[in-house]
């Protein structure tokens, strides 16, 4: 599929979301493998939500041929306080990531977006976030959103009532693969960490600091979560039991990212009991747990 393709398809199926070529403005890394990369798009950084994703393809090559889907990690501004850009994390895994980590500051890629629904605004008394490897990606916007720090969308996304209680589990594999915990420094957000193999934080999975708020005094009434998939089962299983409200963004491999391929279905449950499939592109990837075959 041609570039002008793609913009046809987005035109149609995605009426909010645009596909251009950007300028990469600057990269810095975060963790072992781990990046954070900026992306000068205005048009999208006006638009996209905490919890939407984007597709990114390199120019000139068809090797890898297909885009690929980073969540937003967080917009900035120009210099006049307008939305500039976004910024998204990833982890070097394959062929596209490892190229990205030589992109440099006016390089130019293909993006298209923004994509998918994100995360809801929740009028909540304890809202805590559960994070596993890169999933930690799509947190620091919902923070910064829920804490009204920042506002995101267009018309802007009103948080009518702050969260008593913002929290955020975070885990790794170990201490090197933390990614950018400075600037989950904000105010009103209590950041707990875990590594599997003890050497920061808990000694453990993350699952097991979600397990301690729900067992606490002060449990949380809603979960966002997002990260490798049987993390995010358990989670899910977990505020089940306990009637916990709980969203979860899946990490599908997407080949389009606006749903005309149908690489990306998920198995949903239906008011009727019955099953069906749903695209994680279009209607997620945030989707309530309650209603996923977990």
């Amino acid at each position: 599929m041609d570039q002008s393709q793609v913009a046809a398809s987005l035109t149609g199926l995605v009426p909010s979301a645009v596909q251009q070529i950007v300028s990469v403005v600057e990269q810095v890394k975060l963790a072992r493998d781990t990046y954070v990369m900026r992306l000068h798009c205005p048009e999208v950084a006006e638009q996209i939500v905490p919890g939407q994703f984007f597709m990114i393809r390199m120019l000139g090559t068809s090797d890898p041929l297909l885009g690929r889907a980073f969540a937003l990690y967080d917009t900035f501004d120009d210099e006049l306080g307008r939305p500039a850009g976004v910024a998204f994390g990833y982890v070097v895994v394959g062929k596209l990531t490892k190229s990205m980590t030589q992109w440099q500051a006016g390089d130019q890629v293909e993006i298209w977006g923004p994509l998918g629904n994100g995360f809801p605004v929740l009028s909540t008394g304890h809202l805590l976030l559960v994070a596993g490897g890169i999933g930690q990606t799509p947190f620091l916007a919902v923070a910064r959103e829920a804490l009204a720090c920042r506002t995101y969308g267009n018309p802007p996304r009103v948080v009518s009532k702050r969260p008593s209680k913002l929290t955020l589990c975070y885990g790794t594999r170990s201490s090197e693969y933390l990614a950018g915990l400075d600037r989950f420094q904000i105010q009103g957000l209590d950041v707990q960490v875990s590594t599997d193999d003890g050497t920061q934080g808990h000694h453990g999975f993350v699952t097991d600091l979600f397990m301690q708020s729900v067992n606490s005094h002060d449990p949380p009434d809603s979960v966002f979560c997002c990260g490798p998939e049987p993390m995010m089962k358990v989670v899910g299983k977990i505020a089940a039991r306990h009637n916990i409200a709980c969203w979860l963004s899946l990490e599908s491999p997407m080949a389009c990212g606006f749903g005309i391929c149908f690489s990306c279905v998920v198995q949903v449950k239906l008011d009727d009991g019955s099953w069906d499939y749903r695209r994680t592109c279009v209607e997620g990837p945030v989707f309530a747990a309650d209603r996923l075959l977990l």
